[in-house]
């Protein structure tokens, strides 16, 4: 699974990284990252001088993360509630991570973890064709097994508010301020089997039943043009420990 999250899970845009440096107003020399996976988005900080501690669970995203991140990037297996705040960091942030994460304490525990007017940062988004024939197309082909593989709203918030989750709860967390919701736009282009691959990569297909699984990726495999044009765009979300 780690090798398929890193070869199909499309990486992070330098403009994040800007995005993040002109929110936090300051330098931003240490970060402690949430749920690295493979490091996707641990290279984007790391390669632009911020010491990073990217942390996760599972001992294999890691151990693929090590093999693509510079050697200045310190690894902790660990669950966001097994961190300890041991140390403070100018940034802490999630990439399509935040969600696996327990709503108990959140961000009082986010909040440890940062320095005094540090910043939080949490992005990701959907990635799906973006031709509406091309959509339907892959609807239908998972229709008979999955009715949607898009991730729910944690908290209920209903998709045409404009402020989402994690910005709505931030919002009401005495420890934040300056709540800010910025969307990225995003255009990727792909082959029919490397949007399958990424297919492959999210919660909703992976807990099909393996032969319903494999059905579903073939079906819409047949379903696809020779090359998929996605719409990918990226939703940040900032807030500033008070």
């Amino acid at each position: 699974m780690a090798q398929a999250y890193e070869r199909y899970r499309p990486g992070y845009p330098g403009e994040l990284f800007d995005l993040v440096a002109a929110y936090a107003g300051r330098p931003v020399r240490t970060a402690l990252e949430i749920g690295a996976g493979t490091g996707k988005a641990t290279r984007l900080f790391a390669e632009r001088g911020v010491a990073v501690t990217a942390t996760d669970p599972d001992p294999a995203m890691l151990a693929e993360l090590r093999k693509h991140v510079p050697a200045t990037v310190r690894t902790v297996r660990a669950a966001f509630e097994e961190l300890r705040p041991d140390a403070r960091y100018g940034l802490v942030y999630a990439a399509a991570a935040l969600h696996w994460t327990s709503p108990e304490r959140r961000w009082p525990r986010t909040a440890a973890l940062l320095e005094p007017g540090g910043v939080f940062a949490c992005f990701g988004g959907p990635v799906g064709p973006a031709d509406p024939e091309v959509e339907e197309a892959v609807r239908a082909a998972r229709a008979p097994y999955l009715e949607s593989d898009e991730i729910p709203s944690p908290d209920g918030t209903p998709a045409e508010q404009e402020m989402q989750w994690p910005g709505t709860e931030l919002r009401g967390a005495d420890c934040f301020t300056d709540v800010q919701q910025i969307v990225l736009e995003r255009r990727l282009t792909v082959t029919a089997e490397e949007y399958v691959g990424l297919l492959s990569t999210i919660s909703a297909y992976l807990v099909l039943p393996p032969a319903d699984r494999q059905q579903v990726f073939d079906r819409t495999l047949r379903s696809l043009p020779e090359r998929v044009d996605l719409a990918a765009d990226i939703t940040v979300h900032l807030a500033r420990r008070t």
